[in-house]
């Protein structure tokens, strides 16, 4: 379970937008880089099959890391009030996401469950998955993408509690190194209520169906 002192700076720098002071190279510079990689390899880039590798895996990445160019906290600016008082466990389960691990930029595939108790207010459920995406559509490793989502909603919507449970399966560990594949990772943050209340945190864990804590 994550919640280090470092975690709301952890969040608050990666909630930017993706303009930083990182001058990002031309795309002609990104595709020869790609050329340089496929020679590295020991093939040919101008061979038949690789001459539009560069350019393909250029817009590939455009997709991979789109979440550079996102500010996640943008998606949770809208809000309704008008909920008649309801104040239990707001739960969206099983959100796909893909991301890519920061040491190898290798897959990371899973399940991010994501929930809240709301306060005063709420935001619309696919609100939350993009707030999932847009942290995970960048390098990372699964505890600080778990503390990202968390510590984002909690300072957007104030709620008496947050939780972000993910569990997903690293392809840096399945295809090199130890070649142990189907084993998953699972992490997990509680704010709020989810940490300091065993009850409401029992709770959520049955409705998400995993027996993590």
């Amino acid at each position: 379970m994550l919640d280090s002192p470092n975690s709301q700076a952890l969040a608050e720098s990666s909630a930017e937008s993706g303009s930083t002071a990182i001058k990002r190279p031309s795309r002609q510079q990104a595709e020869e880089a790609v050329r340089t990689l496929l020679r590295w390899a020991g093939d040919d880039p101008n061979r038949e099959g690789l001459i539009g590798t560069p350019d393909r895996v250029v817009r590939a990445y455009e997709e991979f890391f789109a979440g550079y160019d996102q500010n996640p906290a943008t998606y949770l600016e809208r809000t309704f009030e008008d909920v008649e008082g309801y104040d239990e466990v707001i739960l969206l389960r099983d959100i796909r996401f893909e991301s890519y691990c920061e040491h190898h930029m290798l897959p990371i595939i899973g399940r991010a469950h994501v929930a809240y108790l709301p306060s005063d207010r709420v935001v619309g459920i696919s609100k939350l998955a993009r707030v999932v995406d847009a942290f995970a559509k960048r390098l990372q490793i699964q505890e600080k993408l778990t503390a990202q989502i968390a510590q984002t909603i909690q300072e957007a919507l104030t709620p008496r509690g947050v939780a972000v449970v993910l569990e997903s399966e690293h392809q840096c560990m399945s295809t090199r190194g130890v070649h142990k594949d189907g084993v998953s990772m699972v992490t997990s943050c509680m704010l709020g209520a989810f940490r300091d209340d065993p009850t409401t945190r029992r709770e959520l864990l049955t409705m998400i169906g995993t027996s993590t804590g």
